[in-house]
C-alpha cells in the first residue's frame, strides 16, 4: 500500500503552507491592530533640531524650549546636532549610527517632528482637543484629556514616508506656523497645511527622521512627504524605538 497523500490534500496543505508564509513575510506596518488614521499626502516638511535658534527676536525662533516641555534642551540631553561657536547646528544623519546623533546621547527618541495643533497652550487647540483630537475620548487620553496641564498630543507617533521610505517619530512640539489647524492635522479630506510659512509647511521633522527619509536637503523646505498618525501597537521595530520617549 502507498503511504504517499492524495492529490487533492497535497494541494490544500500546499495552500495553506504558502498562505502562512504570506503572512509571516508581510512588513510589520502592514499588520495594522489600532486605528487607521487618516493619509495626509505631498505635504512639505522641513527641519528642525533641539537646541536650534534660527531667530532670537521671534516667539517660535528657538527650539532650547517645545510647548510641551519648558526645558526641552535639558530633557532630551543638549543640543541634536553639533555645537559650533556656541551655536547648535544640524548634521547629516546615517544609518551606520542609527540616524542618531554622533557627539551626544539622546535621553529621549532623536525620532521626533511638529505638527500644527498645540493642545496644551494654544488657547483654540487647548479649549477643543476634546472635540478636534480623534483619540481624546480613548483611553488612557481620556483621563489626560481633563488635565488643563497636560497634552494629549505629546508622545504621539507618526508614520512618514518619502520615496517608498517609511519611518516613525513622536510628536514633541507644535508648528510650524500654526497652533490649532485641526482641518488640516485632523481632517479626512487630505486638506492642505493653513500655514502660509516655509513654502506652506505643514511638519518640521528632527535630523533622525530627515536622514531616515532621506531628505535631498539637510536644512530646506522642498522635501515633501506622507503622513498619518498611527497607534503605538502599530508602530514596528526599528531605530524610532530604541529609545521611546514616554
Amino acid at each position: 500500500m502507498s503511504s504517499s497523500r492524495p492529490p487533492r490534500i497535497l494541494a490544500v496543505l500546499a495552500v495553506l503552507v504558502l498562505s502562512s508564509l504570506v503572512a509571516a513575510s508581510l512588513p510589520a506596518q502592514a499588520k495594522t491592530r489600532g486605528t487607521v488614521y487618516p493619509l495626509h499626502t505631498n505635504i512639505v516638511a522641513t527641519t528642525f533640531w533641539v537646541g536650534e535658534i534660527f531667530d532670537p527676536n521671534a516667539e517660535d525662533g528657538s527650539q532650547m524650549i517645545s510647548t510641551y516641555d519648558d526645558n526641552w534642551y535639558r530633557s532630551y540631553g543638549g543640543c541634536d546636532g553639533v555645537e559650533v561657536g556656541g551655536d547648535c547646528r544640524t548634521e547629516k544623519r546615517t544609518a551606520d549610527n542609527d540616524f542618531f546623533p554622533r557627539q551626544m546621547t539622546p535621553k529621549q527618541n532623536p525620532f521626533y517632528l511638529d505638527l500644527p495643533y498645540d493642545d496644551l497652550n494654544d488657547k483654540a487647540g487647548a479649549k477643543w482637543r476634546h472635540r478636534h483630537v480623534p483619540w481624546a475620548k480613548k483611553a488612557p487620553w481620556a483621563a489626560i484629556a481633563a488635565d488643563s496641564d497636560a497634552s494629549i498630543m505629546k508622545n504621539r507617533w507618526v508614520k512618514i514616508t518619502r520615496k517608498g521610505r517609511t519611518c516613525y517619530g513622536q510628536i514633541q512640539d507644535a508648528g510650524p506656523g500654526k497652533y490649532h489647524n485641526a482641518k488640516y492635522v485632523f481632517g479626512k479630506g487630505n486638506h492642505r497645511p493653513a500655514s502660509k510659512r516655509y513654502n506652506n509647511a505643514g511638519m518640521d521633522v528632527s535630523p533622525a527622521l530627515n536622514g531616515c527619509l532621506n531628505f535631498s536637503e539637510l536644512d530646506g523646505q522642498d522635501d515633501k512627504v506622507s503622513w498619518r498618525f498611527v497607534d503605538a501597537v502599530d508602530v514596528p521595530p526599528g531605530p524610532w524605538t530604541k529609545i521611546v520617549t514616554r
